[in-house]
C-alpha cells in the first residue's frame, strides 16, 4: 500500500479512535448518573434498567472496535496494515474505506466468521 494511502487509513482510524472513546466516556457517565437517580417504582427501574444493559452491549461493541482500530493502527505503523490475516493478501481499498479495520479480505471473512477467528 503506498505512503498516502496509508496515511489516509490512518486519519480516519485515528477519528474514529476519538469517537469511540468520547462515546464509552459518555457512556459511562450515563450508567454513573443513571445509579445515582431515585427511582420510585417499577416502571422507573424497569426503564432505567433497560437503557442500561442498551448501553452496556454499546459499549461492549464499540470497545471491541476500539481493539480492532488500535491493531490497524499498529499494522500501518509496522507496514502490514491492508494484509488478511487469514490468507495473506491484500484487502480490497474498497473493503478498507468501508471499514478500516477490516482484518480479512473479502473471501476470508465468511470464513472467519463461521469459525469465529479472532
Amino acid at each position: 500500500m503506498r505512503e498516502n494511502e496509508l496515511h489516509y487509513f490512518e486519519e480516519i482510524l485515528l477519528a474514529r479512535r476519538e469517537q469511540i472513546i468520547k462515546n464509552l466516556n459518555g457512556v459511562e457517565e450515563e450508567i454513573m448518573q443513571l445509579r445515582e437517580c431515585e427511582l420510585n417504582d417499577e416502571g422507573d427501574y424497569a426503564c432505567a434498567s433497560n437503557d442500561n444493559l442498551v448501553e452496556n452491549a454499546i459499549g461492549t461493541q464499540q470497545s471491541q472496535e476500539l481493539l480492532e482500530i488500535e491493531t490497524a493502527l499498529g499494522k500501518i505503523k509496522s507496514k502490514q496494515y491492508g494484509i488478511c490475516d487469514m490468507c495473506e493478501d491484500d484487502i480490497g481499498f474498497a473493503r478498507l474505506k468501508v471499514k478500516p479495520h477490516a482484518r480479512y479480505c473479502i473471501v476470508c471473512r465468511p470464513i472467519a466468521e463461521k469459525n469465529k477467528v479472532h
